[in-house]
């Protein structure tokens, strides 16, 4: 196979060639063992009867052409010949159709007896790599795009929820008659991953169409196209940095590079937040103008240190980065966090500099954060170093992984009131630690039991996929990833790489690594104040409790359309509900208690819900008119390992009640969609991680 590879590959360059002709695609195909049908290379019209009598008609006759990847737009394919005179006709049209192309020959093969048609491809994408792609042919794909990917390689399980992903999966398990042979697609996929993993040249391949049986399957076309893997190093794997992030996380010694003694100067907020949140290591403040920074003796020079420094924070103006950057490094420092700005992000000035830095981390071999970052916040070790202010934070169990400084330290500064922070880290240009060393070391960090990411791009995806697969039987991760609209701003030459597009990528290696993919913000946080205080729930029944029948019917709906359900409610709890609800209601699930509802009616009532085996969960809605009288009472009752999830209309003008109600464990949304969407998404998570 290698012989044949390196053959072929040699053959193309000679030609100065990006594409594998068909027949030759056909020949590694058929050494990986994926059935095709077989091609003989015709030089003349004599050569194309007598190999379509050898065949056995009916055939078909394809033009062969270095110069020449779509065929079938240019009129060189003619199907379903059936005697000798068609294939004389077929054979004169191709040659005088190309005359003025370098022909290799003309393909003849046999016309194979057609099936469910669908199309296998894999395509390069910028930040994952090769991507495998399936769906089914025709309207399927042109039209309904009805296709899933998955970053390569790939497992047995990868591959059923693939094909499970599609919406024309009934017709791959038999629908009307038709059957297909489930085991041998399966063993396609597989074998095409295989083959692109073990051939990094392949750019893009495309199977089109795979014509498949109740018995095997055909690929009856093949498209191969390649780079040089020297020059596209995509979706690698690089560098790790775990083994030096504990000096990031918790050191026990920090210097600051530019801290300042003026209020409101970035040097200044960033001391200051290490200072007041009672940051336990030694600060050494580096300033060559002072002294004394807030009170603590400073330094003009960072080698005038005597004590060793396990990490550094630099503040400096850009210009004069590499220099700080280098003096960190003679020190010994192995772990620097650049906060100042004005490098990659402003342009190629900023961009010459941003190189200067990874050149030195690798000679020096040290590690950074950044630049254009706004440090790391870890509760559990009293250590802020935001460059924005930041008042009093709980010990939380929540880890956030960010791209954008600013974005951290402006949602930091109120979502702190209802939510609780173990962790946040800022990596701006990521230009040597990126999102995967943080996620990995935070994956390994007690404190941490719910990972949010806001990000922009990924980088080493691969890595980034696989390290995600081992977190999230343990822990989920929630990503916001920014750009969805990136699709379709890089030129393909392949149908698969044209369906490819940056964002239908993402959510592929998301599901594929188990991570619960967030709208936007809102959402995110959402999911995040649920996951990180509540218990998961263990069934899909669900106990709705509201003060108008119109929201308690919306959260219903919502549940159902979720994967989820009001639980039915057996004869005992229906008699001791009887005991609470008005008389002039019914016993149902969702519960109407009508606006007559208060506190303690709500708190027996979850109470008695909790108790029953076919309830997992409670939903419940509340006036936000009285919503501080709740707070007291749901502070007494005990959960038994269930999750409650509140909802409250208008609590954007009951917010101190609300910030009261979150900080109790009951996280709070605006409409019983919220929450029943929250609640969902928890169930399945639970369910797919009971499943691995």
């Amino acid at each position: 196979m290698v012989a044949l590879w390196n053959e072929i590959i040699s053959r193309a360059e000679d030609e100065k060639r990006s594409f594998l002709m068909e027949h030759e695609c056909k020949e590694l195909l058929v050494r990986e063992g994926i059935s095709t049908n077989s091609i003989l290379v015709a030089n003349s019209l004599d050569e194309a009867i007598e190999f379509s009598q050898r065949i056995g008609y009916p055939v078909v006759l394809k033009v062969l052409s270095p110069e020449v990847i779509h065929k079938s737009d240019l009129g060189g394919v003619k199907l379903n010949l059936k005697s000798a005179a068609e294939v004389e006709l077929a054979y004169k049209e191709i040659i005088s159709a190309f005359s003025n192309n370098k022909l290799a020959g003309v393909a003849v093969q046999k016309m194979v007896p057609p099936g469910l048609e669908a199309i296998v491809g894999v395509s390069t994408d910028p930040a994952f790599g090769p991507v495998l792609m399936f769906g089914l042919g025709g309207i399927f794909v042109e039209v309904l795009k009805d296709i899933s990917f998955r970053v390569l390689p790939v497992t047995e399980p990868d591959i059923d929820e693939m094909l499970k992903e599609i919406r024309g999966y009934n017709l791959l398990q038999g629908f009307r008659g038709t059957a297909v042979d489930l085991p041998a697609l399966k063993d396609l996929l597989l074998k095409v991953s295989a083959l692109v993993i073990k051939h990094p040249e392949i750019k893009e391949l495309e199977l089109n169409p795979v014509f498949l049986y109740p018995k095997g399957n055909m690929a009856v076309d093949a498209r191969i196209f390649l780079r040089q893997p020297d020059t596209e190093n995509l979706g690698v794997y690089r560098k790790e940095a775990k083994g030096c992030l504990e000096n990031l996380f918790y050191p026990s010694s920090l210097a600051v590079l530019g801290a300042s003694d003026k209020p409101g100067k970035l040097g200044w907020n960033v001391f200051h937040n290490l200072l007041s949140h009672r940051f336990p290591g030694k600060l050494y403040p580096v300033n060559i103008n002072a002294k004394t920074i807030q009170g603590v003796a400073a330094y003009s020079r960072i080698d005038e240190i005597e004590e060793p420094v396990d990490a550094a924070i630099i503040l400096v103006p850009v210009a004069h980065t590499l220099q700080a950057f280098e003096e960190c490094c003679k020190k010994g420092i192995k772990m620097i966090v650049i906060e100042s700005a004005g490098f990659a992000e402003t342009g190629e000035s900023g961009e010459s500099i941003e190189k200067g830095l990874k050149r030195l981390a690798e000679k020096y071999d040290c590690r950074f954060v950044g630049p254009n970052c706004s440090g790391i916040i870890n509760t559990h070790h009293n250590m802020v170093q935001s460059i924005g202010a930041v008042g009093e934070l709980r010990k939380g169990n929540i880890g956030l992984i960010v791209q954008a400084g600013v974005y951290a330290a402006g949602m930091l500064w109120g979502m702190r009131h209802i939510m609780d922070f173990a962790v946040v880290a800022t990596i701006g240009n990521k230009a040597d630690i990126n999102e995967t060393d943080i996620l990995e070391y935070l994956g390994e960090d007690n404190n941490v039991e719910v990972i949010c990411m806001y990000l922009e791009d990924v980088k080493s995806g691969r890595r980034f996929v696989d390290v995600a697969r081992e977190i999230t039987p343990g822990k989920p991760i929630i990503v916001l990833k920014s750009g969805r609209t990136e699709a379709g701003k890089k030129a393909v030459s392949s149908h698969t790489a044209s369906l490819a597009g940056n964002d239908t990528i993402y959510d592929a290696a998301f599901r594929q690594a188990g991570i619960i993919r967030a709208r936007d913000n809102d959402h995110m946080f959402g999911l995040a104040r649920a996951f990180s205080r509540q218990p998961l729930p263990l069934g899909e029944g669900v106990l709705v409790i509201s003060y108008t029948g119109s929201l308690g019917v919306a959260a219903a709906d919502a549940l159902s359309l979720n994967g989820m359900k009001p639980a039915e409610l057996d004869t005992e709890i229906s008699q001791q509900l009887r005991k609470i609800l008005p008389a002039y209601v019914g016993c149902n699930n969702p519960v109407d208690f009508t606006f007559d509802m208060n506190a303690e009616q709500v708190r027996k009532t979850i109470e008695i819900g909790l108790r029953s085996k076919e309830i997992s969960s409670v939903i419940v809605i509340l006036q936000a008119e009285i919503l501080d009288s709740y707070v007291k009472e749901f502070k007494k009752i005990d959960f038994q390992g269930k999750p409650i999830l509140s909802c409250v209309p208008c609590k954007e003008f009951a917010m101190n009640e609300v910030i009261e109600l979150e900080q109790s464990g009951i996280p709070v949304y605006s409409t019983p969609e919220e929450a029943a969407e929250v609640l969902s998404t928890m169930y399945r998570y639970g369910a797919s991680v009971k499943r691995n």
